[in-house]
Protein backbone atom coordinates (compact mmCIF):
# COMPACT_ATOMS: atom_id res chain seq x y z
CA UNK A 1 0.00 0.00 0.00
CA UNK A 2 1.34 3.41 -0.93
CA UNK A 3 2.45 5.43 2.09
CA UNK A 4 1.54 9.12 2.50
CA UNK A 5 4.40 11.53 1.79
CA UNK A 6 6.63 12.64 4.65
CA UNK A 7 5.82 16.11 6.04
CA UNK A 8 7.64 18.99 4.38
CA UNK A 9 9.80 20.70 7.02
CA UNK A 10 9.09 24.04 5.36
CA UNK A 11 5.36 23.57 5.92
CA UNK A 12 3.72 24.19 9.29
CA UNK A 13 2.37 21.09 10.96
CA UNK A 14 -1.27 20.88 12.10
CA UNK A 15 -1.91 22.89 15.23
CA UNK A 16 1.29 24.94 14.93
CA UNK A 17 1.87 28.55 13.96
CA UNK A 18 3.75 28.96 10.65
CA UNK A 19 7.28 30.26 11.26
CA UNK A 20 8.69 32.47 8.50
CA UNK A 21 12.25 32.54 9.85
CA UNK A 22 14.62 30.69 7.56
CA UNK A 23 12.38 31.25 4.53
CA UNK A 24 14.14 31.76 1.21
CA UNK A 25 13.50 35.12 -0.48
CA UNK A 26 14.60 35.96 -4.02
CA UNK A 27 15.13 39.72 -4.50
CA UNK A 28 15.07 40.79 -8.17
CA UNK A 29 16.15 44.38 -8.90
CA UNK A 30 18.77 45.95 -11.17
CA UNK A 31 19.45 48.69 -8.61
CA UNK A 32 22.16 47.55 -6.19
CA UNK A 33 21.18 50.22 -3.67
CA UNK A 34 17.63 48.90 -3.48
CA UNK A 35 18.96 45.36 -3.01
CA UNK A 36 21.28 46.54 -0.26
CA UNK A 37 18.43 48.34 1.56
CA UNK A 38 16.15 45.30 1.34
CA UNK A 39 18.91 43.00 2.54
CA UNK A 40 19.52 45.28 5.52
CA UNK A 41 15.82 45.09 6.44
CA UNK A 42 15.35 41.36 5.92
CA UNK A 43 18.59 39.75 7.04
CA UNK A 44 17.97 40.54 10.77
CA UNK A 45 14.64 38.71 10.44
CA UNK A 46 16.48 35.47 9.72
CA UNK A 47 15.60 35.11 6.04
CA UNK A 48 17.86 33.39 3.49
CA UNK A 49 18.37 35.90 0.67
CA UNK A 50 19.35 35.57 -2.99
CA UNK A 51 19.56 38.22 -5.72
CA UNK A 52 18.89 38.67 -9.43
CA UNK A 53 19.41 41.77 -11.62
CA UNK A 54 17.05 40.98 -14.55
CA UNK A 55 13.90 39.05 -15.48
CA UNK A 56 15.94 36.34 -17.19
CA UNK A 57 18.23 35.99 -14.17
CA UNK A 58 15.18 35.76 -11.92
CA UNK A 59 13.82 32.81 -13.90
CA UNK A 60 17.22 31.07 -13.81
CA UNK A 61 17.67 31.64 -10.07
CA UNK A 62 14.14 30.42 -9.33
CA UNK A 63 14.70 27.22 -11.31
CA UNK A 64 18.04 26.55 -9.61
CA UNK A 65 16.76 27.10 -6.06
CA UNK A 66 13.00 27.71 -5.72
CA UNK A 67 12.36 30.42 -3.10
CA UNK A 68 9.46 30.81 -0.69
CA UNK A 69 8.77 34.39 -1.85
CA UNK A 70 9.88 36.68 -4.67
CA UNK A 71 10.41 40.43 -4.42
CA UNK A 72 10.26 41.56 -8.03
CA UNK A 73 11.08 44.96 -9.46
CA UNK A 74 8.81 46.07 -12.30
CA UNK A 75 11.35 48.00 -14.39
CA UNK A 76 14.37 45.77 -15.18
CA UNK A 77 16.59 45.09 -18.20
CA UNK A 78 15.24 42.47 -20.61
CA UNK A 79 11.78 41.21 -19.77
CA UNK A 80 10.07 43.40 -17.16
CA UNK A 81 8.66 42.31 -13.83
CA UNK A 82 5.11 41.77 -15.10
CA UNK A 83 6.27 39.44 -17.88
CA UNK A 84 8.61 37.64 -15.47
CA UNK A 85 5.75 37.05 -13.02
CA UNK A 86 3.48 35.70 -15.75
CA UNK A 87 6.23 33.31 -16.84
CA UNK A 88 6.72 32.08 -13.27
CA UNK A 89 2.99 31.39 -12.97
CA UNK A 90 3.00 29.50 -16.26
CA UNK A 91 5.95 27.36 -15.17
CA UNK A 92 4.99 26.58 -11.58
CA UNK A 93 1.22 27.11 -11.42
CA UNK A 94 -0.35 26.80 -7.98
CA UNK A 95 3.03 25.87 -6.47
CA UNK A 96 4.61 29.16 -7.52
CA UNK A 97 5.99 31.25 -4.66
CA UNK A 98 4.07 34.47 -3.97
CA UNK A 99 5.36 37.47 -5.91
CA UNK A 100 5.45 40.95 -4.35
CA UNK A 101 6.22 43.77 -6.76
CA UNK A 102 8.64 46.49 -5.67
CA UNK A 103 8.27 49.72 -7.62
CA UNK A 104 8.15 53.48 -7.43
CA UNK A 105 4.96 53.44 -9.47
CA UNK A 106 1.71 53.71 -7.53
CA UNK A 107 -0.88 54.54 -10.19
CA UNK A 108 -3.95 52.29 -10.07
CA UNK A 109 -3.36 50.97 -13.59
CA UNK A 110 0.08 49.67 -12.59
CA UNK A 111 -1.37 48.06 -9.47
CA UNK A 112 -4.10 46.35 -11.48
CA UNK A 113 -1.57 45.17 -14.08
CA UNK A 114 0.59 43.67 -11.34
CA UNK A 115 -2.29 41.72 -9.82
CA UNK A 116 -3.37 40.58 -13.28
CA UNK A 117 0.15 39.23 -13.86
CA UNK A 118 -0.15 37.11 -10.72
CA UNK A 119 1.36 39.28 -8.02
CA UNK A 120 -0.03 39.17 -4.50
CA UNK A 121 1.06 42.58 -3.22
CA UNK A 122 3.06 45.79 -3.81
CA UNK A 123 5.95 47.35 -1.90
CA UNK A 124 6.37 51.02 -2.85
CA UNK A 125 9.72 52.82 -2.94
CA UNK A 126 11.15 54.27 -0.77
CA UNK A 127 10.91 51.28 1.55
CA UNK A 128 9.51 51.51 5.06
CA UNK A 129 11.16 48.78 7.11
CA UNK A 130 8.20 47.84 9.34
CA UNK A 131 5.83 47.70 6.35
CA UNK A 132 8.25 45.55 4.35
CA UNK A 133 8.65 43.07 7.21
CA UNK A 134 4.91 42.95 7.98
CA UNK A 135 3.84 42.34 4.38
CA UNK A 136 6.48 39.68 3.75
CA UNK A 137 5.70 37.89 7.01
CA UNK A 138 1.97 37.87 6.16
CA UNK A 139 2.46 36.33 2.70
CA UNK A 140 4.97 33.77 3.96
CA UNK A 141 2.52 32.69 6.65
CA UNK A 142 -0.26 32.45 4.06
CA UNK A 143 1.97 30.29 1.87
CA UNK A 144 2.80 28.04 4.83
CA UNK A 145 -0.90 27.65 5.66
CA UNK A 146 -1.72 26.80 2.04
CA UNK A 147 1.07 24.23 2.04
CA UNK A 148 -0.27 22.78 5.29
CA UNK A 149 -3.74 22.53 3.81
CA UNK A 150 -2.42 20.86 0.66
CA UNK A 151 -0.49 18.36 2.77
CA UNK A 152 -3.54 17.53 4.89
CA UNK A 153 -5.67 17.04 1.78
CA UNK A 154 -3.06 14.69 0.33
CA UNK A 155 -2.86 12.71 3.57
CA UNK A 156 -6.65 12.44 3.71
CA UNK A 157 -6.70 11.29 0.08
CA UNK A 158 -4.19 8.54 0.86
CA UNK A 159 -6.19 7.47 3.93
CA UNK A 160 -9.41 7.44 1.92
CA UNK A 161 -7.78 5.38 -0.83
CA UNK A 162 -6.53 2.87 1.76
CA UNK A 163 -10.02 2.66 3.24
CA UNK A 164 -11.57 2.05 -0.17
CA UNK A 165 -8.98 -0.62 -0.97
CA UNK A 166 -9.77 -2.42 2.30
CA UNK A 167 -13.52 -2.18 1.70
CA UNK A 168 -13.12 -3.44 -1.84
CA UNK A 169 -11.01 -6.42 -0.80
CA UNK A 170 -13.34 -7.38 2.04
CA UNK A 171 -16.49 -6.98 -0.02
CA UNK A 172 -15.07 -8.88 -3.00
CA UNK A 173 -13.97 -11.80 -0.83
CA UNK A 174 -17.39 -11.98 0.85
CA UNK A 175 -19.59 -11.54 -2.21
CA UNK A 176 -19.13 -14.92 -3.90
CA UNK A 177 -19.56 -17.07 -0.74
CA UNK A 178 -22.71 -15.16 0.22
CA UNK A 179 -24.15 -15.54 -3.26
CA UNK A 180 -23.48 -19.27 -3.06
CA UNK A 181 -25.17 -19.54 0.37
CA UNK A 182 -28.21 -17.73 -1.00
CA UNK A 183 -28.41 -19.91 -4.10
CA UNK A 184 -27.94 -23.16 -2.18
CA UNK A 185 -30.59 -22.16 0.33
CA UNK A 186 -32.89 -21.55 -2.62
CA UNK A 187 -32.27 -25.07 -3.92
CA UNK A 188 -33.15 -26.48 -0.50
CA UNK A 189 -36.24 -24.32 -0.25
CA UNK A 190 -37.72 -25.31 -3.61
CA UNK A 191 -37.22 -29.02 -2.86
CA UNK A 192 -34.54 -29.65 -5.47
CA UNK A 193 -32.66 -31.88 -3.01
CA UNK A 194 -35.69 -33.53 -1.47
CA UNK A 195 -38.66 -32.58 0.69
CA UNK A 196 -38.21 -30.62 3.93
CA UNK A 197 -40.55 -30.42 6.89
CA UNK A 198 -42.08 -27.14 8.06
CA UNK A 199 -39.40 -26.37 10.64
CA UNK A 200 -36.60 -27.04 8.16
CA UNK A 201 -38.26 -24.85 5.54
CA UNK A 202 -38.54 -22.07 8.09
CA UNK A 203 -34.83 -22.32 8.92
CA UNK A 204 -33.84 -22.38 5.26
CA UNK A 205 -36.01 -19.34 4.62
CA UNK A 206 -34.24 -17.50 7.43
CA UNK A 207 -30.85 -18.45 5.97
CA UNK A 208 -31.85 -17.20 2.53
CA UNK A 209 -33.28 -13.95 3.88
CA UNK A 210 -30.21 -13.26 6.04
CA UNK A 211 -27.75 -14.09 3.23
CA UNK A 212 -29.69 -11.84 0.86
CA UNK A 213 -29.48 -8.91 3.29
CA UNK A 214 -25.77 -9.50 3.85
CA UNK A 215 -25.11 -9.76 0.11
CA UNK A 216 -26.93 -6.47 -0.49
CA UNK A 217 -24.79 -4.79 2.18
CA UNK A 218 -21.57 -6.23 0.73
CA UNK A 219 -22.54 -5.06 -2.76
CA UNK A 220 -23.17 -1.55 -1.43
CA UNK A 221 -19.76 -1.49 0.26
CA UNK A 222 -18.02 -2.66 -2.89
CA UNK A 223 -19.94 -0.27 -5.11
CA UNK A 224 -19.23 2.68 -2.82
CA UNK A 225 -15.50 1.90 -2.81
CA UNK A 226 -15.40 1.69 -6.61
CA UNK A 227 -17.50 4.84 -6.94
CA UNK A 228 -15.16 6.90 -4.77
CA UNK A 229 -11.96 5.75 -6.41
CA UNK A 230 -13.32 5.87 -9.93
CA UNK A 231 -11.16 2.85 -10.71
CA UNK A 232 -12.31 -0.55 -11.89
CA UNK A 233 -9.66 -3.27 -11.72
CA UNK A 234 -9.89 -5.50 -14.78
CA UNK A 235 -8.70 -9.06 -15.43
CA UNK A 236 -9.56 -9.67 -19.05
CA UNK A 237 -9.61 -13.18 -20.49
CA UNK A 238 -11.24 -15.14 -23.31
CA UNK A 239 -14.50 -16.55 -21.96
CA UNK A 240 -17.97 -17.67 -23.01
CA UNK A 241 -20.66 -15.02 -22.75
CA UNK A 242 -23.39 -17.61 -23.39
CA UNK A 243 -22.27 -19.75 -20.45
CA UNK A 244 -22.11 -16.74 -18.14
CA UNK A 245 -25.63 -15.64 -19.11
CA UNK A 246 -27.08 -19.15 -18.70
CA UNK A 247 -25.58 -19.54 -15.24
CA UNK A 248 -26.78 -16.15 -13.99
CA UNK A 249 -30.27 -16.69 -15.41
CA UNK A 250 -30.46 -20.02 -13.59
CA UNK A 251 -29.43 -18.42 -10.29
CA UNK A 252 -31.76 -15.43 -10.60
CA UNK A 253 -34.72 -17.61 -11.53
CA UNK A 254 -34.57 -18.98 -7.98
CA UNK A 255 -35.25 -15.55 -6.50
CA UNK A 256 -37.63 -14.54 -9.29
CA UNK A 257 -39.78 -17.58 -8.52
CA UNK A 258 -40.75 -15.91 -5.25
CA UNK A 259 -42.66 -13.31 -7.29
CA UNK A 260 -43.90 -15.81 -9.84
CA UNK A 261 -41.54 -14.22 -12.38
CA UNK A 262 -39.69 -16.15 -15.05
CA UNK A 263 -36.39 -15.20 -16.75
CA UNK A 264 -35.54 -16.75 -20.11
CA UNK A 265 -33.83 -16.28 -23.47
CA UNK A 266 -35.62 -14.65 -26.39
CA UNK A 267 -34.81 -15.21 -30.05
CA UNK A 268 -31.66 -13.37 -31.06
CA UNK A 269 -28.20 -13.82 -32.49
CA UNK A 270 -25.97 -16.41 -30.81
CA UNK A 271 -22.94 -14.63 -29.30
CA UNK A 272 -19.41 -15.51 -30.46
CA UNK A 273 -18.02 -18.66 -28.86
CA UNK A 274 -15.37 -16.59 -27.04
CA UNK A 275 -15.23 -12.91 -26.16
CA UNK A 276 -12.63 -11.01 -24.18
CA UNK A 277 -13.96 -9.72 -20.87
CA UNK A 278 -13.55 -9.89 -17.11
CA UNK A 279 -15.95 -12.68 -16.00
CA UNK A 280 -16.34 -11.37 -12.44
CA UNK A 281 -17.04 -7.80 -13.53
CA UNK A 282 -19.39 -8.82 -16.33
CA UNK A 283 -21.21 -11.14 -13.94
CA UNK A 284 -21.74 -8.11 -11.71
CA UNK A 285 -23.30 -6.21 -14.61
CA UNK A 286 -25.61 -9.12 -15.54
CA UNK A 287 -26.56 -9.63 -11.88
CA UNK A 288 -27.47 -5.97 -11.55
CA UNK A 289 -29.63 -5.91 -14.67
CA UNK A 290 -31.42 -9.15 -13.79
CA UNK A 291 -32.02 -8.23 -10.17
CA UNK A 292 -33.34 -4.80 -11.21
CA UNK A 293 -35.64 -6.44 -13.76
CA UNK A 294 -37.05 -8.70 -11.04
CA UNK A 295 -37.33 -5.81 -8.57
CA UNK A 296 -39.28 -3.52 -10.87
CA UNK A 297 -41.42 -6.08 -12.70
CA UNK A 298 -44.88 -6.99 -11.38
CA UNK A 299 -45.50 -10.49 -10.01
CA UNK A 300 -46.06 -13.28 -12.55
CA UNK A 301 -44.25 -11.42 -15.31
CA UNK A 302 -41.63 -12.48 -17.85
CA UNK A 303 -38.10 -11.13 -18.24
CA UNK A 304 -36.29 -11.89 -21.47
CA UNK A 305 -32.61 -11.85 -22.42
CA UNK A 306 -31.58 -11.31 -26.00
CA UNK A 307 -28.15 -11.10 -27.67
CA UNK A 308 -27.68 -9.06 -30.83
CA UNK A 309 -24.60 -9.11 -33.07
CA UNK A 310 -23.44 -6.14 -35.14
CA UNK A 311 -20.08 -5.56 -36.86
CA UNK A 312 -17.55 -4.94 -34.13
CA UNK A 313 -19.74 -5.54 -31.08
CA UNK A 314 -22.10 -7.85 -29.23
CA UNK A 315 -25.13 -6.46 -27.44
CA UNK A 316 -27.02 -8.06 -24.53
CA UNK A 317 -30.56 -6.82 -23.82
CA UNK A 318 -32.61 -7.37 -20.67
CA UNK A 319 -36.29 -6.63 -21.23
CA UNK A 320 -38.73 -6.38 -18.32
CA UNK A 321 -42.48 -5.80 -18.00
CA UNK A 322 -42.24 -3.13 -15.35
CA UNK A 323 -43.69 0.39 -15.40
CA UNK A 324 -40.72 1.81 -17.31
CA UNK A 325 -38.74 4.93 -16.46
CA UNK A 326 -40.32 8.36 -17.06
CA UNK A 327 -38.62 10.12 -19.96
CA UNK A 328 -37.67 13.16 -17.86
CA UNK A 329 -35.86 10.90 -15.37
CA UNK A 330 -33.86 8.67 -17.73
CA UNK A 331 -30.80 10.88 -17.42
CA UNK A 332 -30.52 9.76 -13.77
CA UNK A 333 -30.20 6.07 -14.55
CA UNK A 334 -26.43 5.81 -14.91
CA UNK A 335 -25.48 8.68 -12.59
CA UNK A 336 -23.83 8.16 -9.20
CA UNK A 337 -26.58 7.67 -6.60
CA UNK A 338 -29.13 8.32 -9.34
CA UNK A 339 -32.65 7.34 -8.31
CA UNK A 340 -35.91 7.68 -10.18
CA UNK A 341 -39.47 7.87 -8.87
CA UNK A 342 -40.08 4.24 -9.92
CA UNK A 343 -40.19 1.91 -6.92
CA UNK A 344 -39.61 -1.86 -6.67
CA UNK A 345 -42.82 -3.87 -6.80
CA UNK A 346 -41.96 -6.14 -3.88
CA UNK A 347 -40.52 -3.65 -1.41
CA UNK A 348 -36.91 -4.42 -2.39
CA UNK A 349 -34.18 -1.89 -1.62
CA UNK A 350 -32.23 0.15 -4.14
CA UNK A 351 -29.18 2.36 -3.47
CA UNK A 352 -28.89 4.04 -6.86
CA UNK A 353 -25.27 2.88 -7.16
CA UNK A 354 -25.57 -0.28 -9.25
CA UNK A 355 -26.09 1.15 -12.72
CA UNK A 356 -23.39 3.80 -12.24
CA UNK A 357 -20.88 1.07 -11.37
CA UNK A 358 -22.04 -1.06 -14.29
CA UNK A 359 -21.54 1.85 -16.67
CA UNK A 360 -17.94 2.23 -15.50
CA UNK A 361 -17.33 -1.49 -15.83
CA UNK A 362 -18.58 -1.53 -19.41
CA UNK A 363 -16.68 1.63 -20.36
CA UNK A 364 -13.52 0.03 -19.00
CA UNK A 365 -14.24 -2.95 -21.29
CA UNK A 366 -14.50 -0.55 -24.22
CA UNK A 367 -18.27 -1.05 -24.34
CA UNK A 368 -21.28 0.91 -23.20
CA UNK A 369 -24.64 0.74 -21.42
CA UNK A 370 -28.03 2.05 -22.43
CA UNK A 371 -31.70 2.07 -21.46
CA UNK A 372 -34.75 2.58 -23.63
CA UNK A 373 -38.50 2.19 -23.27
CA UNK A 374 -40.12 -0.94 -24.65
CA UNK A 375 -42.97 -0.29 -27.11
CA UNK A 376 -45.27 -2.72 -25.30
CA UNK A 377 -44.41 -1.36 -21.83
CA UNK A 378 -41.45 -1.88 -19.55
CA UNK A 379 -37.82 -1.13 -20.26
CA UNK A 380 -34.87 -2.60 -22.13
CA UNK A 381 -31.50 -2.25 -20.42
CA UNK A 382 -28.51 -3.28 -22.48
CA UNK A 383 -24.74 -3.42 -22.57
CA UNK A 384 -22.31 -3.86 -25.44
CA UNK A 385 -18.94 -5.62 -25.68
CA UNK A 386 -16.35 -5.32 -28.43
CA UNK A 387 -16.53 -8.40 -30.66
CA UNK A 388 -14.27 -9.64 -33.46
Amino acid sequence: MKQPPAPDPAVATPGSTPNARGARILMADDDRINLSILAGILRPEGYELSQAASGEATLESYAASPPDLVLLDVMMPGIDGFATCRRLKELYGDHCAPVIFITAKSESDDVVQGFAAGGVDYLPKPFRAKEVVARIRLHLQNRALIGQQRQLVEQLSHANAAKNQLLGMAAHDLRNPLASVRALAGFLQDGSTGPLNADQLDLVGTIQEASQSMLALVNELLDTAVLETGEVGMHLQDASLAELLEKQIRLHNINAAGKGTRIGFAAGDPPPARLRFDPDKLRQVVDNLLSNAVKFSPPNSTITIRTVLKPGWCKVEVQDQGPGVPEHERHKLFQDFGRTSVRPTGGEKSTGLGLAICRRIMETHGGSMAAEPCPGGGSIFSFTLPAP
